[in-house]
């Protein structure tokens, strides 16, 4: 008698499937890091009011029920940073991914394109660097301005060169702690601060520069290299994910993709 009441169509199907992915999104944004902790809590927090509230224990009811009755705000003030990088992921995802009517070919955001060879003097200077255990970062993006980031450094506004890229790195060079900004073809700035990641199941051997690296592509919808200093090991950054990589080629076609605007 029952199941004549219960309906299932199409769209409880998608409805169900949406929620589920959206659950699982959130879910990458908050592994690893101390939010998940914090989520942990509040269930555990959730679960324990379901719990007086069934066997009617008043005070304890009332009390909880007031840190339940704000969970919104809660969420919203807790987990600030994760809705932040999220809100910044479906942003750059799916608004300014490059299409045919794409905002970006609509005002011509690309002023300077980024040709086959500054990609391979660009990558160039990164393996040079790797085997002169020469540390690095460096942020590339297509179109994406980043002035505050900018500003926090020196700016540049120089072609991409090798030459320059392994001087500004140097130990002794005044400029080479920090991170380079390329935008195009133009190298903008140099020591700039970057944000670094609040994960935690980091390997230890991760320094600041691969933290910086990590931090500033969750933040942002751009292509991060760090050449690390101990053991020359090149790794990129997407996304809020590290990957190591050993080949100038494969590097160079990641590149190629990012400065296309693909994903």
């Amino acid at each position: 008698m029952i199941l004549q009441f219960i309906t299932f169509r199409f769209l409880d199907f998608v409805d169900i499937f949406l929620v589920a992915l959206l659950m699982y999104q959130l879910y990458k944004l908050i592994r690893g890091t101390v939010g998940m902790s914090i989520f942990a809590g509040i269930v555990a927090l959730y679960g324990i009011w379901l719990v007086v509230k069934s066997t009617q224990m008043e005070l304890l009811t009332t009390i909880l029920g007031q840190f339940v009755g704000v969970g919104v705000l809660a969420l919203i003030i807790l987990f600030q940073q994760e809705i932040r990088r999220f809100l910044i992921i479906v942003g750059t995802r799916y608004f300014f991914k490059k299409r045919r009517f794409g905002i970006e070919k609509l005002f011509n955001l690309n002023l300077n394109p980024v040709s086959k060879e500054d990609i391979q003097l660009l990558t160039h200077a990164i393996f040079t660097m790797a085997e002169q255990r020469t540390g690095a970062l460096l942020v590339i993006s297509p179109t994406i301005e980043m002035d505050a980031y900018i500003h926090s450094g020196e700016e540049l506004d120089a072609k991409i060169s090798s030459s320059l890229l392994q001087s500004i790195f140097y130990k002794n060079s005044p400029l080479h702690d920090g991170a380079v900004i390329i935008i195009g073809n133009k190298i903008r700035a140099a020591k700039c601060i970057l944000p670094t990641t609040s994960k935690l199941d980091l390997p230890i051997e991760y320094g600041m520069r691969h933290r910086s690296a990590i931090g500033m592509s969750e933040e942002t919808n751009t292509l991060v290299i760090v050449v690390s200093e101990q053991t020359g090991n090149v790794s990129y950054c997407l996304s809020g994910r590290i990957r190591r990589i050993d080949d100038p080629q494969v590097l160079s076609s990641i590149i190629r993709r990012k400065m296309r605007g693909d994903k």
